[in-house]
């Protein structure tokens, strides 16, 4: 009865202090982590950021459309061209080029992280147990929210971008890499078994080849709420597209809004197609190795039929 009072009396836990409490401990007794951490993800970007700034605009283009090409076809290598000669002409592309380099150094560390986490998960039941509840909570969490300990543990700057941007895109790139893993056919898995591949070969040669096309979703889902969330991470001082973003919401510069806006929808657009066509080949791969199987067993039916029919003779 006297919880039931306390309740209706309007009690309130202090969920939030504890947290602020938490935060003040990891600063104060991984304080040097943390500073290694930032040293770290600052030297990334650096690299990222002169790989994607410092050669002229044509050779940026003419590189991105040579992997559009190699992706899915000279389509997709036109409209590159044509996307980024736009992020050109609006003036947009230096902060355009700034938000791709934390985009890729994003992308590249948490599908590091993900697809490992993905694999560990998709082979123990009890990780994916414990794996799920966090990944709802990083989805369903949200976008601002990351920022908060980002900043509190690195300062400002790109390095509390990349963090928040890492942990909001995170989710996807496990969930998918779990499902692939989880979804080969058992009976190829066993085949390997029998043959006396260890777990490792059978992973790398049978598991990881046919999780491929719903590894690539994920790797397509991880880069798409990078580049969302590094256009929120200029609030905590990442450069970028979301600076001018910014400035438009609060002056209501609407012609600047737009520009930077069209710039952010460009590179969406231009990666995902990216990531979806080297996806596509991978299915289209598997799909060609299925059809010959297929075809190899038939003409082999056909062939034992054939010699069946002429011993009866």
């Amino acid at each position: 009865m006297n919880i039931i009072q306390w309740i209706t009396d309007g009690a309130r836990i202090p969920l939030g202090k504890w947290v602020k409490e938490f935060i003040g401990f990891l600063q104060d007794y991984l304080g040097g982590l943390f500073d290694f951490i930032a040293m770290v993800f600052t030297a990334i970007y650096d690299g990222a950021t002169w790989v994607f700034t410092e050669p002229p605009g044509w050779v940026i283009i003419i590189v991105l459309a040579i992997v559009a090409f190699l992706a899915k076809g000279w389509k997709l290598a036109l409209g590159t061209v044509i996307g980024l000669v736009l992020i050109m002409t609006v003036a947009q592309w230096e902060n355009a080029m700034l938000t791709l380099a934390l985009t890729v150094v994003a992308v590249l560390i948490a599908t590091a992280i993900a697809i490992p986490i993905g694999i560990w998960a998709a082979r123990s039941q009890a990780v994916s147990n414990i794996v799920r509840p966090i990944l709802d909570f990083l989805q369903t969490m949200p976008a601002f929210v990351y920022l908060l300990p980002a900043i509190f543990l690195f300062s400002v700057g790109p390095v509390p971008g990349i963090v928040a941007t890492i942990m909001f895109s995170v989710a996807p790139g496990v969930r998918l890499t779990e499902l692939g893993i989880r979804g080969v056919d058992q009976e190829v898995v066993e085949a390997g078994n029998a043959f006396g591949a260890t777990p490792g070969r059978i992973l790398r040669q049978i598991q990881l080849p046919l999780a491929m096309p719903s590894i690539m979703a994920g790797v397509n889902q991880v880069i798409m709420l990078s580049l969302s969330m590094s256009v929120i991470a200029s609030m905590v001082g990442a450069p970028g597209l979301g600076r001018p973003i910014v400035q438009a919401l609060q002056s209501v510069n609407i012609p600047l809004g737009f520009e930077a806006g069209i710039a952010v929808v460009v590179i969406a657009m231009i990666l995902d197609r990216i990531t979806g066509g080297f996806g596509g080949r991978g299915r289209t791969r598997k799909s060609s190795k299925n059809l010959t199987t297929s075809t190899k067993d038939a003409d082999t039916a056909d062939a034992s039929t054939s010699v069946s029919a002429t011993g009866a003779h």
